[in-house]
């Protein structure tokens, strides 16, 4: 009865169920672990911010570049302040406010962006307290640059000069006239009544969004290795009631090309002896 499987048909949907399944158990897997990746990175950016303030601050240049190993770990840098720029639509502790952005310029030549505190209400440059001046040294923790549109970073353009929606190298680049590194601080203690800004965790470190999509992703690739192997157990099982209804002789199948029986069943025609006289002749 199961012969069919050896029909080249089910020779074609057999090596597609052998080849789809492991795909899809593979691919559940791999987006599993992805899953597993964010939420032990968020453990580990949770036990680092908790210990942020307990570790000693390491000069700039021994963190860079910011990656998910040194985001968020206290950096030191020494310079003078320059120019000022303020960061709107920002919210801390669910009020919106604005950040005070002053670029410290190093003695390598590049500007270190520093967010030195948090301001309610709209940006507006007369309520940014001045940064001090002469030489100075800094401390906070350090963050990579920002990617505009994500993490409540904005998109927009056409802010008002002195504005910069996103706090990265290739949005400050062509608001100052000296090279700024590819990476931010923010202090630990704000300057004059200021409120200090907390670190944010690296990028594809939390669980946002994606974390949970990829926890989606697991149970739809399942799911469809499970409807693969539910729609090859429907086929096998039609193909056997069809046999078995071949076999009784509930298909039709033996039923001839004109009728059951297999021989012309033509309306009005003659039977006996009066089938075979030829027209226009009399008995």
């Amino acid at each position: 009865m199961y012969r069919f499987l050896l029909t080249p048909r089910w020779w074609g949907i057999n090596v597609f169920v052998l080849l789809a399944i492991p795909v899809c158990v593979f691919m559940g897997s791999w987006q599993l672990s992805r899953f597993e990746d964010r939420v032990q990175a968020h453990e580990v950016q949770d036990t680092r911010a908790a210990e942020a303030g307990k570790e000693p601050a390491r000069p700039l240049h021994d963190l860079l570049p910011v990656d998910q190993a040194t985001s968020g770990q206290n950096a030191t840098a020494s310079g003078r302040y320059g120019r000022q720029l303020l960061v709107p639509g920002r919210e801390l502790d669910g009020r919106k406010g604005f950040y005070v952005l002053t670029l410290l310029r190093t003695g390598s030549g590049r500007a270190l962006p520093v967010v030195r505190g948090w301001l309610p209400g709209t940006a507006d440059a007369a309520k940014a307290p001045a940064a001090p001046t002469g030489e100075v040294t800094v401390t906070g923790a350090l963050q990579a640059s920002e990617t505009p549109g994500d993490d409540g970073v904005s998109a927009a353009g056409g802010l008002p000069p002195g504005q910069t929606a996103a706090i990265s190298s290739g949005s400050l680049v062509n608001l100052v006239p000296y090279r700024v590194y590819d990476a931010w601080i923010t202090l630990d203690k704000a300057d004059s009544g200021m409120t200090a800004v907390p670190a944010k965790a690296p990028q594809n470190t939390g669980l946002d969004l994606k974390a949970f999509q990829n926890l989606g992703y697991t149970g739809e690739w399942f799911v469809f290795a499970g409807f693969v192997v539910f729609m090859w157990f429907r086929l096998l099982r039609r193909e056997v009631e069809f046999i078995k209804d071949a076999e009784l002789g509930l298909t039709g199948e033996t039923d001839g090309p004109h009728g059951p029986g297999g021989r012309a069943a033509d309306s009005g025609a003659g039977s006996g002896a009066d089938a075979d006289v030829p027209a226009g002749r009399s008995v």
